[in-house]
């Protein structure tokens, strides 16, 4: 009798979830993904730019039939430079330049597209909430249950392999790990991406002059208590994210994204003004729905691995993410 294949439950849904599923139905697994958002995102909203190192690109080139794909939602970053910022004079300058970062960048709804895209539709359960998980007696099976958002039914799967790819904050990773603590960076970062098409064309006439490698660069911009890093995507899009030095905030939830209203983004143009270049500034001003994360780190596991190995022996997969731009998937 053929044997029957391995099954591996995997709650969530973003690029780490997805890339997971990917990794093991290439290994011949049978995957079912549990995700709480209702569908997967088509359109281009509010997101954030992602960098992929040589090893991520080859990687992820693949799992793609034809490479053309990849190149198409990515732009090459063959250049890394850092500029210093005199908020008063509204002037910067090159303090490092380095011309073989061999990056390239893609915004969040292109790359979860491309490789959801390489998974077979029937192995998602999106609208589902995740609502626990255990092991049987015996320690060869993980059951999880999970609540259909649409009906509030709850159901169980059950499998051999329980992948925590619910983000930074991570319930199931801190039921096996509750001594793992995340370490608050001292910085929030403002993010945004602005899309250009057809508009916005004075400010980004005005950017490309003070940002000649647009397009082909990744800027680093120092100022005193602060930083920020930009770049461009494909299809006329800017990404930027602003760091400011502040006491931790409290969080609500498992999210570390902080929601902000019309008077906390008012604030911050005026603050952009004051520290940025016009340029730049301007650029965040004309932002729709920008938003803030708070930046965490922690110490790498020790085992990423959980429970008895060995034959018919099941155990917890827990991705290991470094700091909350690793575990939103390489963000900058």
């Amino acid at each position: 009798m053929k044997k029957q294949k391995a099954k591996a439950i995997i709650v969530g849904g973003s690029i780490a979830g997805i890339s997971c599923a990917k990794a093991l139905t290439c290994a011949g697994w049978d995957v079912v993904v549990i995700e709480k958002s209702r569908a997967p995102t088509t359109a281009s909203p509010t997101g954030a730019g992602l960098g992929l190192d040589t090893l991520s690109q080859k990687i992820i080139q693949s799992w793609l039939p034809h490479p053309e794909p990849f190149y198409e939602v990515t732009l090459p970053l063959p250049i890394d430079q850092n500029r210093a910022t005199d908020g008063e004079k509204k002037v910067n300058w090159v303090l490092t330049r380095d011309e073989n970062l061999n990056f390239r960048v893609a915004h969040w709804t292109d790359l979860h597209a491309l490789i959801y895209n390489t998974l077979p539709r029937e192995i998602f359960l999106w609208g589902h909430q995740y609502i626990s998980f255990c092991i049987s007696e015996d320690k060869t099976s993980v059951k999880v249950k999970a609540k259909d958002l649409q009906t509030n039914e709850i159901i169980e799967v059950e499998g051999d392999l329980l992948v925590a790819a619910d983000g930074a904050r991570s319930s199931i990773r801190q039921s096996f790990l509750p001594d793992t603590k995340l370490r608050y960076s001292g910085y929030c970062a403002w993010r945004g991406v602005l899309e250009y098409s057809g508009k916005n064309l004075d400010t980004m006439m005005g950017f490309r002059k003070a940002y000649p490698d647009l397009g082909r660069c990744l800027y680093m911009e120092l100022a005193p208590g602060t930083h920020s890093t930009l770049c461009e995507l494909m299809y006329e899009r800017l990404n930027w994210i602003w760091y400011i030095n502040q006491p931790e905030p409290q969080l609500k939830g498992s999210s570390v994204t902080i929601k902000v209203n019309s008077d906390m983004i008012s604030a911050m143009h005026q603050e952009a003004e004051k520290i940025w270049i016009p340029e730049f500034a301007r650029v965040i001003k004309e932002t729709k729905d920008p938003f803030i994360n708070v930046i965490y780190d922690c110490d790498p596991l020790k085992q990423i691995g959980l429970g008895q190995s060995g034959v018919n022996r099941r155990r917890l997969l827990i991705p290991q993410l470094h700091t909350v731009e690793e575990a939103q998937t390489c963000q900058y």
